[in-house]
């Protein structure tokens, strides 16, 4: 693969993450429904893990009616989130190692998640890679989430790269269908905590499968 620039997701693409939503959907349960299960439907749970935090709160809330409004709930995320990111979130396996390897060959890297900026900053302090990218852009600024590529170009435009040299890493199918669709060249990466994470292999130029780490790539 030729690429001179990298937009990087975050959870669940460099941070083994996405198990957060799982111990949200815990705090849901014993905060507002008295220790019933929280499962959203298979639409909903997609929506949330690509749109900024407070609207994915906000969707929520509209659906399912717990809590006091989706401000409430936005509380209660950014808490969780926090404390989950502080405390078990992990780079996920040959993270170190890639970007090791695209830092020494000059790539340039910045990061474009859905996640809240005061998040990003908290996960990638714990997991020691803020060291690795010039800037972190999330979809909380923009007001925008993954199924538009608004995210992708401004990222490109602050990296100044060609979009055929510049590769986005994502765990997300809708991300991936964004990205390509846009024209970018895309590395799909396998997630346990996606459904459908094996369709990303259809999708992306390269794939990342279950077992694998980027390292695949060097």
């Amino acid at each position: 693969m030729e690429i001179k620039g990298a937009i990087f997701d975050m959870d669940g693409t460099l941070v083994d993450s996405l198990g957060g939503w799982e111990v949200l959907g815990g705090q849901f349960s014993e905060k507002y429904l008295n220790g019933k299960v929280f499962s959203p439907e298979k639409d909903v749970d997609k929506a949330i893990r690509t749109l900024p935090l407070k609207e994915a709160m906000e969707l929520l809330f509209e659906r399912y009616g717990f809590g006091d409004s989706g401000a409430d709930l936005l509380n209660t995320a950014n808490e969780t989130f926090a404390e989950f990111y502080k405390t078990q979130a992990k780079p996920k396996a040959g993270v170190y190692e890639f970007l090791e390897h695209l830092q020494s060959k000059g790539v340039k890297m910045c990061i474009a998640s859905a996640t809240a900026p005061h998040l990003v900053n908290i996960a990638l302090e714990a997991c020691d890679l803020k060291k690795y990218f010039l800037k972190f852009f999330s979809c909380a600024e923009l007001g925008l989430g993954k199924e538009k590529p608004d995210i992708y170009y401004l990222a490109l435009d602050f990296l100044g790269t060609e979009k055929e040299n510049t590769w986005i890493f994502e765990d997300s199918l809708v991300a991936v269908d964004t990205a390509a669709k846009a024209g970018f060249p895309t590395v799909g990466i396998f997630d346990k905590h996606n459904e459908g994470s094996h369709n990303l292999e259809k999708m992306a130029d390269c794939y990342i499968a279950e077992g694998e780490s980027l390292t695949k790539l060097i």
